[in-house]
């Protein structure tokens, strides 16, 4: 990827070192991620994977965040991977008259205290709509590269795109409908629902890799199929195949490999929301 000549954001908290710990609340950890979905990272807000309401931001204090250090090459992709989401979907928003509203991105290692709960480095990336924050431990794109065989800087660019797909999807309102219609399911349709939100989120990224690829020449050879590569392997299926040996496609709460790479690609082929409405789709 052509990045090391963007800007970088100022939405990027970094607490890496700080302690989670001493904090109330309910946790948001591996184990309890595990059980409740059976695929534990790309994950969006923990509160609607367990079905529960998010609990409030913690009142105790601690030092303001830092933006990370200028010599930090990873902290720095991540930062101007950001600002390229936050250039294109400001631009996105505004043509439909609305106001992209930034979120913040945290870099934390081991465990971090969010609006949502606390939750370990194990469950991997999440979006908290409560704070309207991005959550990840750089730690994560080793197990990206070496456990699931997606490596490269696309593969970790579509992590952030998709989590930032998230955050879109809170501002237009469909988060919330989710999370209302899930309150009134049964888990069978609870986990569909999830399934379409998370789909549209890959779309979303697709959206943004469309949009930065045209106007600011990002990608090189071989960096969609990166990300396509991240995509798949990432799909429940394959999650539990390798988790359990065998596959119960009623327990996906993210979407099958094939389905999470079909989606993808339909935002980095058209680069237009509207072609993103899982909901809508008779089949995904």
């Amino acid at each position: 990827m052509r990045w090391e000549s963007g800007r970088e954001s100022d939405s990027v908290e970094d607490r890496r070192g700080e302690s989670a710990g001493g904090f109330g609340g309910r946790n948001i950890g591996i184990g309890t991620i595990v059980l409740a979905v059976g695929a534990w990272f790309l994950g969006i807000d923990p509160s609607f994977i367990l079905n529960q309401p998010a609990s409030a931001p913690s009142s105790s204090s601690h030092a303001p965040a830092q933006p990370p250090p200028h010599n930090d090459r990873q902290a720095r992709f991540v930062s101007m991977i950001l600002a390229d989401t936050e250039d294109t979907w400001t631009a996105l928003f505004e043509r439909r008259g609305k106001v992209y509203v930034k979120p913040k991105l945290v870099l934390f290692s081991h465990a971090v205290r969010s609006a949502c709960g606390r939750a370990e480095s194990a469950m991997g990336p999440f979006y908290c709509p409560a704070d309207q924050k991005v959550y990840i431990d750089l730690s994560f794109y080793d197990d990206l590269q070496r456990r699931f065989k997606a490596p490269g800087e696309f593969a970790q660019a579509y992590v952030i795109a998709h989590e930032v797909g998230h955050h879109v999807q809170q501002l237009l309102g469909v988060s919330a409908k989710v999370a209302a219609a899930q309150q009134q399911s049964d888990q069978a349709r609870a986990n569909r629902l999830s399934v379409r939100l998370e789909l549209q989120a890959d779309c979303f990224a697709g959206v943004w890799a469309h949009h930065a690829n045209r106007s600011r020449h990002l990608l090189e050879t071989g960096d969609l199929e990166q990300g396509l590569a991240a995509a798949a392997a990432i799909g429940d299926d394959r999650l539990q195949k390798q988790a359990r040996g065998y596959v119960s496609p009623e327990s996906f709460t993210h979407g099958s490999s094939a389905q999470r790479v079909r989606w993808f690609n339909r935002g980095i082929d058209t680069g237009d929301v509207r072609q993103c409405d899982t909901f809508k789709a008779r089949e995904l």
